[in-house]
């Protein structure tokens, strides 16, 4: 593969997982209330996640799509209307 592409490819791999790791955190932070607790858990999900599994990294982003727009988009897509 050309190098570039494979530098461009690890640097959106880098900015995707610090996006997912202010994402978990928020989500982290308010369901198990303490911002400690949250970004301990929010780190080790996300270390776990990229040093692994980087091809986890490309679900991410389409479970993150799905929950920002997916409720709409199947709203739209699945209403019956019945004869």
């Amino acid at each position: 593969m050309n190098p570039i592409f494979s530098t461009l490819a690890l640097d959106l791999e880098i900015v995707i997982s610090l996006f997912f790791l202010v994402w978990v955190y928020s989500w982290a932070k308010g369901n198990l209330g303490s911002p400690k607790l949250a970004i301990i858990f929010a780190a080790i999900v996300i270390y776990l996640t990229v040093s692994q599994h980087r091809e986890l990294i490309w679900l991410g982003v389409v479970l993150f799509l799905l929950a920002t727009f997916g409720k709409e988009l199947l709203q739209k897509f699945l209403t019956f209307e019945g004869p």
